[in-house]
């Protein structure tokens, strides 16, 4: 469903993929955070995703102009994923909704592997 914002001047529709692409670029600036993560169901691997293949990583839904997203991400070997979390959490929240002027109800984070940072 697309997020939808009206205002005086008319009305305002944001594709998920719009917004997944967005929340994305702020993750990956995030300290702790290698990349987004393509989950194999299949074979139960998982890849590092390029930069310009973000939004496999990231799975956002809008009920009712309120965002929902899950990131399925790699963090760096030697940090506190708890830390690591709470920084994403609040560095996406706070420039999504800044984006878009709805509100992000929800964020899950599925850690799906660790990687040495060179």
């Amino acid at each position: 469903m697309k997020g939808r914002i009206d205002n005086k001047l008319g009305s305002i529709t944001i594709d998920p993929e719009v917004i997944a692409m967005y929340a994305g670029t702020t993750a990956v600036e995030c300290f702790g955070i290698v990349g987004m993560a393509a989950v194999n169901m299949k074979d139960g691997l998982v890849k590092l995703l390029r930069r310009d293949s973000l939004t496999h990583g990231i799975n956002v839904s809008i009920n009712d102009n309120s965002i929902s997203i899950n990131f399925h991400v790699i963090v760096a070997y030697g940090v506190s994923i708890a830390t690591v979390a709470d920084n994403l959490i609040e560095s996406v929240k706070y420039k999504v909704e800044e984006f878009t002027g709805m509100t992000v109800d929800k964020i899950n984070i599925y850690v799906e592997g660790v990687r040495v940072i060179d």
